[in-house]
């Protein structure tokens, strides 16, 4: 039976990864994964967590590869993926607070880790206040608005039990 669940587990986690690569390259494909307005659809899996923490490494190793796929400096694959591990680990425990708590955690560590990296690794003269409300705006979309909905359907189908 312990055998089962490991497999559940590291299943669970290679899925979300695949999907979370998946979808920063369709967010890629119209600009829209990187850069001081982004929204990357990936983010909406930042929810997972509350479900199975299967979904922490998972988010997490699905940004790590979609950053270094995509092409971004090392510094943003580091700290960018250290953001989505962030969030992912609030939402994980912050799980058994109430669904609306489940996008918080991401959309506050991106919001505030990804400006850092904009304006260090990538030199973008935009104020950190701007940077912050950009890049926490597509959040919102992303893991804010996207999120909720795939939090629903896995809640409706429960998808993880």
């Amino acid at each position: 039976m312990q055998r089962t669940k490991k497999i559940r587990f590291l299943a669970y986690a290679a899925i979300t990864s695949a999907l979370y690569v998946v979808l920063t390259f369709l967010s890629s494909a119209f600009g829209l994964a990187s850069g001081v307005i982004q929204i990357r659809l990936s983010e909406a899996l930042t929810v997972l967590p509350a479900f199975t923490p299967a979904a922490i490494p998972g988010v997490f190793i699905g940004c790590l590869l979609s950053n270094l796929l995509t092409g971004c400096l090392p510094w943003d694959v580091v700290f960018g993926s250290l953001a989505s591990l962030i969030g992912s680990l609030g939402t994980y425990f912050l799980r058994k607070k109430g669904k609306w708590t489940a996008p918080i955690p991401p959309i506050l560590s991106n919001a505030i880790i990804v400006p850092l990296v904009l304006q260090k690794v990538y030199g973008v003269p935009d104020s950190y206040p701007f940077l912050v409300l950009t890049v926490g705006i597509g959040e919102i979309i992303a893991a804010g608005i996207l999120g909720m909905v795939v939090h629903r359907i896995v809640a409706r189908t429960n998808l993880f039990k």
